[in-house]
C-alpha cells in the first residue's frame, strides 16, 4: 500500500524533492482559491468594474442623448470644460460641507450613544433595537418622513413652535439660509445608527480589566476614555469615519427626495449635478466626466486614509 501510495504521489507531483512536483501543487491550489473567488468576483466585474471602465471611457466622448447622434472622441475637452464650470465647483464645495457637516456631528453623537448603550442599563436591548430603526429605513421613505416633519403648514417641527409661542415657523427646506441645514439634520440622523453600531462593537471588545486596573489606579471616568477606551477604539473611529465621508460625499437619494438639489442650487449635491446633466440635458459625456472628477477625489482620500493607517501601524 505504502508502494502504490508513493507511485500515485510520484505520478502526480513527480519524485520526492523535484521542484516540479512543487510547482505543480501551488498550481492546484491557486486554481481551486480562483474556482471559490469567481463566483463572487464576476458581478463585482459585470456590475462595478465594467461600468467603471464605461463611465471612464464615456468622460472622453461628446456622448448626448439622441438615438440619432453619433458619439464622437472628443479627448479632455469635457475635462477642460469642467474647469471653467462654476456651477460644478460650486455643488463641489456644498459636497464637502455636507459630507463634513454630517460626518463630524454623525460621529460625535455616535460616540456618545454607543458609550451610553455600553452601559448595564435596564431593557438595554430594547435601546440597541431602536437606536438602529433610521439604518433600517430606505433613504426614500426617510426624506418623505422628514418633508412632512418640515412641512411649513402642518409640519410637527412648525406646529411644536407655534405651540411654544416662539413664532410662526418657517419653510424649512425652501429658505435659502435653512435648506442646508435642514437637509445635513436628516443625513446625521439617518447615518448615526450605522456608526453607533460600529462604535459598539468596538467597544464591547475592549478588554474589561483595563478598565478595572485603570480605575483601581484611581483615574476618572474621563481619564479611562482617554487612556483606555480611546485607544482601542480608534482603529474602528478612523475607519467608519473614512467610510461615512465617502458614503456622504456620494450621496443622492436623500437629498433628491428632500429637496431636489433647491433652493436654487443650495442643496446640489455633486452627484445631483451629475445626474441633471446626464438625465435631464441629456449630456451624459459631460456628465460621466463629472463623475470621473469625483472618483478621483475619493481615491485620493481613501489613499491619504490607508497611508495613515499603514503607518500607524508600522509605528505600533
Amino acid at each position: 500500500m505504502t508502494l502504490a501510495n508513493a507511485t500515485v504521489q510520484s505520478g502526480r507531483h513527480g519524485p520526492p524533492g523535484d521542484p516540479r512536483g512543487k510547482q505543480s501543487g501551488q498550481i492546484n491550489r491557486n486554481a481551486g482559491t480562483w474556482f471559490l473567488v469567481l463566483p463572487a468576483l464576476i458581478p463585482i466585474l459585470i456590475l462595478s468594474v465594467g461600468p467603471l471602465l464605461y463611465g471612464i471611457a464615456l468622460a472622453f466622448t461628446d456622448a448626448q442623448s439622441g438615438r440619432t447622434r453619433s458619439t464622437q472622441w472628443v479627448g479632455v475637452l469635457n475635462f477642460q470644460d469642467l474647469l471653467h464650470d462654476g456651477l460644478f465647483w460650486e455643488s463641489f464645495r456644498i459636497g464637502l460641507v455636507w459630507a463634513v457637516g454630517v460626518t463630524v456631528p454623525q460621529f460625535v453623537l455616535a460616540l456618545g450613544l454607543a458609550l451610553l448603550l455600553n452601559e448595564n442599563l435596564r431593557m438595554r436591548w430594547l435601546a440597541r433595537a431602536l437606536a438602529i430603526i433610521p439604518w433600517a429605513m430606505p433613504e426614500v421613505v426617510v426624506g418623505i418622513m422628514w418633508r412632512l416633519v418640515y412641512n411649513p403648514d402642518a409640519g410637527i417641527l412648525n406646529e411644536t413652535i407655534r405651540d411654544l409661542g416662539l413664532g410662526d415657523g418657517r419653510d424649512w427646506l425652501t429658505g435659502l439660509a435653512t435648506a442646508l441645514p435642514a437637509v445635513i439634520l436628516v443625513g446625521v440622523w439617518a447615518g448615526m445608527p450605522q456608526t453607533t453600531v460600529a462604535l459598539l462593537a468596538g467597544l464591547q471588545n475592549t478588554p474589561h480589566e483595563l478598565h478595572e486596573a485603570a480605575a483601581l489606579d484611581g483615574a476618572g471616568a474621563w481619564r479611562r476614555f482617554r487612556t483606555v477606551t480611546w485607544p482601542a477604539l480608534r482603529p474602528v473611529a478612523l475607519s467608519i469615519t473614512a467610510l461615512n465621508f465617502i458614503w456622504n460625499f456620494n450621496s443622492f437619494a436623500l437629498v433628491y427626495v428632500l429637496t431636489n438639489g433647491g433652493p436654487g442650487g443650495r442643496t446640489r449635491l455633486p452627484m445631483l449635478f451629475a445626474y441633471e446633466e446626464a438625465f435631464r440635458y441629456g449630456q451624459f459625456g459631460y456628465a460621466a466626466a463629472m463623475g470621473c472628477v469625483m472618483v478621483a477625489v475619493i481615491s485620493v482620500i481613501l489613499a491619504v486614509y490607508l497611508a495613515g493607517r499603514l503607518r500607524g501601524g508600522e509605528d505600533r
